[in-house]
């Protein structure tokens, strides 16, 4: 999925859940799940199934479309069961290996809806995203028509009004009072377990009006971990490029994207802000890459690491200080620019503190004018990469 508001090209490099962590916290708010069991072997498979029955084979990956991948099969013995468990395990899911699989009943689908409850940069605050046309191709639904997805910002609080739901999305002739219910007990999911993403995808509804959350995609804000210590064992393993391991060994925030445009940022909010930037004005970031706090005096680790990844065709250098010194950050870049030399266009926006004595350094070492406004210095950095 990559539905506005949502922090989809980071997705596999947050704290992600898998589906079967995500639905025990459904189950345990209150909302229906399916019968299903988790099983790590095709003899594992074999026992699920004598208990279960004619059930669906999901391969259990922190990432979206498996069903077209191959990861979700449908399996009416054990035999094909068991055959399709021997050629799911081991399988290669967006760069996940296969190891787990959740074989779960059969549901009785009358009509699939989506929802997601996420954190919107934009509003700094929960977002309510609903639609009634859920399932595979939500995604290419939502581009090719997008009135059929409603996006309404939540009041913040530690709970979703009713009032609030009826006028959002009480209109529309699939919500029931128990879909209501359902969506108000996500919310309690998302609040209490510090969620950044909840999906339902699909939310469904069964021929005798049940509600039945047949998915679930669920990211946790690693920042507040220390809060969620019985989530921490749930996390998927991270994929890591050679470059996002060489960062971690430095001690460096470093996640590697699709883009051209650099980014070094001081701060996870700057550094997010830049990167929601260069989308808006047509980019695409290259990299998440922060060197806040002690990270300053690895100026010139980040900018080799952030040089080596050949998609970079331009760097935005985006300083920000209020407690921090931006002078320092920036001399700190300045030096490592000078040794390193490289041909490759940079554009510099800072404000804060030391600002007068960052930009000043700039004009006179590197012979380079900062941009007053960090859109300006954005638009820049995205025309240059082409």
């Amino acid at each position: 999925m990559a539905l506005s508001g949502k922090p989809s090209e980071l997705d596999s490099k947050m704290a992600n859940l898998c589906e079967f962590s995500g639905k025990k916290l459904l189950a345990s708010a209150g909302i229906k799940v399916p019968k299903g069991k988790l099983a790590t072997t095709v003899d594992e498979v074999a026992t699920a199934f004598r208990e279960i029955g004619p059930c669906v084979l999901k391969a259990q990956v922190p990432t979206g479309k498996r069903g077209k991948s191959g990861g979700i099969r449908k399996a009416d013995s054990l035999e094909e069961a068991t055959n399709l468990a021997g050629s799911m395990f081991g399988m290669d899911i967006a760069s996940h290996e296969v190891k787990q699989i959740l074989l779960e009943e059969v549901a009785d689908i009358a009509t699939e809806c989506y929802v997601a409850i996420m954190n919107d940069t934009r509003t700094k605050g929960p977002m309510l995203v609903f639609s009634t046309m859920g399932g595979m191709d939500v995604e290419e639904i939502s581009q090719q028509d997008p009135s059929q997805m409603i996006f309404k910002p939540i009041p913040f609080g530690d709970s979703i009004s009713r009032e609030f739901l009826k006028e959002t999305i009480g209109h529309l002739p699939l919500v029931s009072d128990k879909m209501l219910d359902t969506i108000q007990l996500l919310y309690q999911v998302y609040r209490s377990n510090d969620a950044e993403l909840l999906e339902i995808n699909p939310l469904v509804i069964t021929s005798d009006g049940d509600i039945i959350a047949l998915d679930c995609k669920f990211i946790l804000d690693d920042s507040s971990i220390y809060r969620q210590e019985q989530l921490e064992g749930e996390i998927a393993p991270e994929i890591q490029t050679e470059l996002e391991m060489r960062a971690s060994r430095s001690g460096l925030k470093y996640i590697e994207l699709e883009g051209n445009v650099g980014v070094i940022a001081n701060g996870a909010g700057l550094t997010m802000t830049s990167m929601d930037a260069i989308t808006y004005f047509g980019g695409k970031p290259a990299n998440f890459l922060e060197i806040g706090g002690e990270a300053y005096t690895k100026s010139r680790e980040a900018l080799e690491i952030l040089l080596q990844n050949p998609n970079v065709k331009s760097i935005l250098v985006n300083f920000c200080g209020a407690f921090a010194r931006t002078d320092v950050m920036t001399e700190g870049i300045v030096k490592a620019w000078k040794e390193l030399e490289p041909d490759i266009p940079v554009f510099f926006s800072i404000n804060g503190t030391g600002y007068l004595e960052a930009i000043a350094m700039v004009r006179e070492e590197l012979n380079l004018e900062p941009y007053d406004l960090m859109d300006d210095a954005v638009i820049k950095a995205v025309e240059a990469a082409g």
